[in-house]
């Protein structure tokens, strides 16, 4: 007999994102934070009404492809090359100082007796360096700020933090299993950009070919240039190991600047508020698993998750202050890189895989994930308000996971 529940755990995730999603709005916080409560208050940790199965992670990762293909196409091209070289070093200073504070955090806690404590201690490092731009891109959307330059530094940044993660992580890996190599892991990311730029290029020129000379807003351009960010995505994982919304974002790139790109956008902001945003926020607080606590894990909990904050905030705010951003721009920028989401959960569980990590620091690890990814967006609402202390919110910015 066919299990059903799916649909009633579907009901109760768009139902919950929505309701919360408003109460976060009437207290001025982002909506978002609504929405990634509902998952934590319906998930195990709280009623245990719904747990994450195989098709909700699916969706939920369709539906960060999708916010990561949209963010793209909303993307100041202009504004984002000018902000490349400070985007670099904003993501290398932003990855080696959370690298650093992880490890030293790791050193005092980590009682492992085998011969990896030291990469143990510097693989709890990299899990901090990892920074999930979904939730920034969502809340950016939701106050207006995105096309600021702040906003462009960060999804500038993000893309580059996810790429010297991955060498990171390869390195590290690298040392402890001796059948991956570094020179390939490199090779692999080289060729992405290289495929990645051909392809958007490609794309971009095509498709302004193909629709600037055609007055009607057809239907066909929102399905070819969704197929293209699912092809791109797919490529990026499976043929060069990045993170799919890597290649989502880059085809969203593809897109800007068209004059169809706003018809494409109000097409899937319907798509993503209707169904995919809603899951996939709500799945990261599916994911929340509360262990049995004693005092030390407790105490390692709220240092790493400490340290996972501050150590984003200086990295990427001295990176943006040498850069010569303002300071309430630097501030934002720090702030925006915060949330770790599920990049890091992802890392996590490879580490764990691999014998890197062990498993007493799992359960902290998500903890700090979901503190992290529910305290940017409200940081974010703070660091982002005018002088007159009113909230950026742009009516015509509907947030996506609650919006009416």
């Amino acid at each position: 007999m066919e299990d059903y529940s799916y649909l009633l755990s579907i009901a109760l995730i768009l139902i919950s994102t929505k309701v919360l999603g408003l109460f976060s709005k009437k207290i001025k916080l982002p909506q978002v934070v609504g929405a990634l409560l509902a998952g934590v208050i319906l998930g195990p940790a709280c009623l245990g009404l719904i747990h994450s199965t195989e098709m909700l992670s699916c969706l939920s990762e369709v539906g960060v492809i999708v916010l990561m293909f949209a963010a793209g196409f909303e993307t100041d091209i202009k504004e984002l090359k000018r902000s490349g070289k400070a985007s670099f070093l904003i993501a290398l200073i932003g990855v080696l100082v959370p690298l650093a504070g992880g490890a030293a955090v790791a050193y005092f806690f980590n009682d492992s007796v085998d011969g990896n404590k030291l990469l143990q201690n510097i693989f709890i490092g990299i899990i901090l360096t990892a920074t999930s731009v979904s939730i920034t891109v969502e809340t950016l959307k939701e106050m207006g700020k995105l096309s600021t330059p702040a906003g462009n530094a960060i999804l500038g940044a993000a893309i580059i933090d996810d790429i010297l993660g991955i060498i990171a992580l390869t390195l590290v890996i690298s040392m402890a299993d001796p059948s991956v190599k570094i020179g390939t892991v490199l090779l692999k990311i080289l060729g992405f950009f290289v495929f990645t730029f051909v392809a958007a290029v490609g794309y971009h020129y095509l498709f302004k070919k193909w629709t600037d000379n055609s007055p009607v807003k057809l239907r066909r351009y929102v399905v070819i240039s969704f197929a293209f960010c699912l092809i791109l995505s797919y490529c990026a994982e499976e043929f060069f190991g990045v993170a799919d919304i890597t290649g989502a974002f880059f085809a969203g790139l593809a897109i800007s600047g068209t004059k169809k790109a706003d018809y494409i956008n109000k097409r899937f902001d319907t798509l993503s508020y209707l169904l995919l945003s809603p899951i996939f926020f709500a799945s990261i607080g599916l994911k929340v698993v509360l262990p049995e606590m004693n005092m030390e894990i407790i105490l390692f909990t709220l240092l790493i998750t400490l340290v996972a904050i501050l150590t984003k905030i200086i990295g990427c705010g001295l990176g943006a202050k040498i850069c010569k951003y303002s300071n309430k721009e630097a501030l934002q920028i720090g702030v925006g890189m915060v949330s770790r989401g599920e990049v890091a959960l992802i890392v996590a569980n490879k580490g764990e895989a691999v014998g890197l990590m062990s498993d007493k620091f799992f359960a902290p690890i998500v903890i700090m994930v979901v503190l992290t990814t529910i305290l940017t967006p409200v940081l974010l609402k703070v660091v982002f308000k005018d002088k007159n202390g009113e909230d950026s919110n742009s009516p015509e910015n509907e947030p996506v996971p609650a919006a009416k």
